[in-house]
């Protein structure tokens, strides 16, 4: 068995291995013509469950040839241009590499004697987004495994600049189409359940200022304590920016912390053409950012970033075993020191080698490629009758929904966009996401493919429609 550790020893075969590997996935993404095969769970998990894991087939192509009949075939591919549904990214393959080598030499990023040159790395990357960010001079951060993660550890942060050991009296205010790891954080800090307090949104789906002053007022007249505002720079299901500069200026004047959810919209930073629309994030205490989304990363590539590097010691725990209170006098780079986590991937380095072969301006135009598309894809949906669209995208996001001309009763519209997006999915033509707007079910194109075209966009609206049409043509044959 010792023939399957990597080392000296085993250099060429593992060479051979993941070669075998590499092909078998180059092979699928040359020839993948949907980006879905429409396989259900029912198909699926018989065939898994199948597998005696107490049985290995000790052979790296028997292996292959069985994972391809598992997961290869029937995976989501990204990559294809009508992928359409969530918040994934199609990978650059300057980052692949990257994930190929981070995997092989295995650092564990949380101590300077396990990693070396790889904390120096992360280090340096920090800095470069603080940078961009505009944090200032004693910002820091560390790479998380995602943007709940890392709202999860800036709210921490927050709770305890607060400095309150009375908690039911803490209140989180976020827009209403806010993230759902806002609330989820809240519930892992300790705070209770209306500890969050939704601040309405206009019809762009960006928070009211308005509003969020009368709540700031509200909290303090209250006697309750606003130990966090989260703005959000491109929601979920709209990718709306919320006012930055306005929502900064009121947490300046009410003394609190200003968190800001980049997880989508930190592609801006690097955006040739549209960075202005994240004016007023430098005056953040707290940024998420997700590389994984608008940097065109594998996933996990994540990070929180602090104006006041201090702030991070509210993470900091010493182990004798680990990294023991000495090494800070040492000035030895501990990662451990400032992350939730203990052992982590090396995943900042996907982006260094990202930013080293295409740069930043590359990986900018990218994002601004997917965010012109979105423009015109706003433009057909705002032209076509047969669709209403909730709001005109900022970034990269259409929410739409198909509205008949002959249904008028709102539930049966909703059953038809429902099925519309399920059938879609099943033909594996197509995969879309959906979500509710003021109760009502509406389908989602989260664009992040520079390959997709506006034509793209037209044949997967036909799609909709047809599946859409054929529902309800059957529904009124059911009904006579």
């Amino acid at each position: 068995m010792r023939s399957h550790l990597l080392n000296d020893l085993t250099a060429e075969h593992y060479r051979r291995s993941v070669t075998e590997g590499v092909e078998r996935v180059a092979a699928k993404l040359a020839t993948a013509d949907r980006p879905f095969t429409g396989a259900t769970v029912d198909a699926l998990a018989p065939r898994i469950e199948g597998i005696d894991l107490d049985r290995p087939l000790h052979d790296t192509t028997a292996a292959l040839d069985e994972l391809e009949e598992l997961y290869l075939r029937d995976a989501v591919y990204f990559h294809h241009p009508r992928y359409l549904a969530h918040l994934n990214c199609p990978v650059v393959i300057p980052a692949v590499l990257g994930e190929a080598v981070l995997s092989a030499v295995n650092s564990s990023l949380d101590t300077w004697d396990q990693s070396a040159g790889g904390t120096l790395i992360e280090r340096r990357l920090i800095d470069w987004t603080a940078g961009r960010i505009g944090l200032g001079p004693a910002a820091d951060g560390v790479f998380t495994s995602g943007g709940t993660q890392s709202n999860l550890q800036a709210l921490l942060l927050a709770r305890e600049e607060a400095k309150s050991d009375d908690l039911a009296r803490l209140r989180i205010l976020a827009s209403e189409v806010s993230h759902f790891s806002v609330q989820k954080s809240a519930k892992l800090l300790g705070l209770g359940a209306g500890s969050v307090v939704p601040v309405p949104v206009g019809a762009d789906k960006r928070m009211r200022t308005v509003a969020l002053a009368h709540e700031l007022e509200r909290c303090v007249r209250d006697g309750l304590i606003p130990m966090a505002v989260v703005a959000t720079a491109g929601t979920t299901d709209f990718g709306s920016i919320d006012p930055l500069p306005e929502i900064a200026g009121l947490c300046a004047r009410y003394g609190t912390w200003l968190h800001v959810d980049a997880a989508y919209g930190c592609g801006l930073l690097v955006s040739p053409a549209r960075r202005h629309l994240l004016d007023g994030i430098e005056r953040a205490d707290s940024v998420t950012v997700d590389y994984h989304k608008s940097f065109f990363q594998p996933v996990s590539s994540s990070a929180v970033l602090v104006r006041d590097a201090a702030t991070l010691r509210h993470a900091t725990y010493h182990a004798d075993y680990l990294n023991p209170r000495r090494m800070v006098t040492e000035r030895i780079p501990n990662q451990v020191d400032k992350s939730l986590q203990t052992t982590r991937r090396f995943d900042a380095l996907k982006l260094w080698m990202t930013l080293r072969v295409m740069g930043a301006d590359g990986i900018g135009s990218l994002f601004d490629e997917v965010c012109d598309l979105a423009r015109e894809g706003w433009q057909l949906l705002a032209a076509d009758p047969r669709f209403d669209v909730a709001v005109e995208p900022q970034l990269s996001t259409l929410v739409f929904r198909y509205i008949p001309a002959a249904v008028t009763d709102p539930a049966g519209i909703d059953r038809a966009n429902l099925y519309a997006r399920k059938a879609l999915f099943a033909s594996g033509d197509a995969v879309v996401a959906g979500t509710k707007v003021a109760g009502r079910h509406y389908l989602k194109f989260t664009l992040l493919n520079p390959e997709t075209t506006a034509g793209d966009i037209a044949a997967v609206l036909d799609l909709i429609a047809g599946h859409a049409e054929q529902y309800l043509g059957e529904s009124l044959d059911r009904a006579s």
